[in-house]
């Protein structure tokens, strides 16, 4: 069983579950509470198994791995069916730079890590943070939308979710939590409400995330 030390609102994680569940792989859930009155990850026994005291972490077959994009990469390759990105290699490429523009340039600027500096150590009070959180959300998705509104396709990228959608999903949710305008971003919107009507995505949400 692969173990997957998990938070119920860490992008990161949420992504895994999708993943996880997309594919059928079987996993067990354990907690790493980040709330930030309680800092698990922090702790002794997480940092000894992962020193950067960040999550995802999972343990496969013995091994520690961690980092969430190449944790999805080792699963589509492992069990490559369904396959997270399309066959076409300019398609992949495509598919691949969506996903990397959430996972790279939008979600560690609004990180926990990122925000709990900004209140430590400049005073930015929570109206502040979430100005900030936003036009992180704003910038990226503006961009995502362009690309969004070019497929032609049921889904981002084919006829099933994907690495895209993976990716995309759970920003969608933070940009919910902190109040973000979605009306600029329609297809967007589009794409997280057909996942939305997938089983996978639904057992992945932070509501239905229960850890063992």
């Amino acid at each position: 069983m692969i173990k997957l030390y998990d938070y119920r609102r860490s992008s990161a994680c949420y992504r895994l579950r999708i993943g996880f569940l997309l594919k059928g792989i079987a996993y067990e859930s354990v907690e790493v509470n980040l709330h930030p009155d309680v800092k698990a990850q922090e702790a002794a026994d997480y940092a000894a198994v992962n020193p950067q005291k960040r999550v995802p972490a999972v343990i496969i077959d013995g091994a520690v791995l961690t980092q969430s994009m190449a944790i999805l990469d080792w699963m589509d390759e492992a069990h490559p069916a369904p396959a997270f990105l399309p066959d076409d290699p300019v398609q992949r490429l495509r598919a691949r730079a969506f996903a990397e523009t959430i996972a790279c340039d939008i979600h560690p600027l609004n990180n926990v890590s990122v925000l709990a500096y900004l209140r430590e150590q400049f005073g930015a009070d929570q109206a502040a943070v979430r100005t900030w959180y936003a036009s992180w959300i704003e910038k990226g998705f503006e961009a995502l939308e362009v690309h969004a509104q070019a497929s032609t396709t049921p889904f981002l990228f084919g006829d099933q979710p994907g690495l895209a959608e993976i990716c995309l999903i759970p920003q969608v949710y933070n940009a919910r939590r902190f109040d973000v305008d979605l009306s600029p971003y329609p297809r967007l919107v589009e794409i997280d409400a057909q996942c939305a009507r997938l089983d996978a995505f639904q057992s992945a949400t932070p509501e239905a995330a229960k850890p063992n």
